[in-house]
């Protein structure tokens, strides 16, 4: 079973960036979509991004313009460049083999799955 290992998360200015990496053990990433999903405490988990298996990017209305997903299929992983943070996208931020846009009131989300004992990597938004 393939594992997904996310890093880059960390302790960021409002207005600042972080680029996360999702590094996938396997060779799946052609079979695959892949997404980014995100979980504060005491709140469900959210989908922030995900990208299908022939690269077409998804973004929730909550990231779009901001956040910007990729896929290196050469090093099984998926990045999230996230420009202009804000408090509010301070959060656990985890991948999983997932990627389920659906349109909804407040335009498009992602469906997020459970995110179980990933640990994920830490993103805080603070002055």
């Amino acid at each position: 079973q393939a594992q997904f290992v996310e890093s880059g998360g960390g302790l960021v200015q409002p207005g600042g960036s972080l680029r996360l990496s999702c590094t996938v053990s396997g060779n799946i990433l052609r079979y695959y979509g892949i997404g980014w999903f995100r979980q504060s405490p005491g709140k469900e988990a959210e989908g922030v991004s995900c990208i299908s298996g022939d690269g077409t990017p998804y973004y929730s209305h909550s990231v779009n313009g901001r956040f910007t997903i990729s896929r290196d299929n050469a090093q099984n992983t998926v990045y999230l460049q996230m420009n202009s943070l804000k408090p509010e996208d301070t959060a656990v931020y985890y991948c999983a083999p997932d990627c389920r846009p659906y349109l909804g009131g407040s335009g498009w989300s992602i469906a997020a799955p459970d995110r179980g004992r990933d640990q994920g990597t830490q993103v805080t938004v603070s002055s």
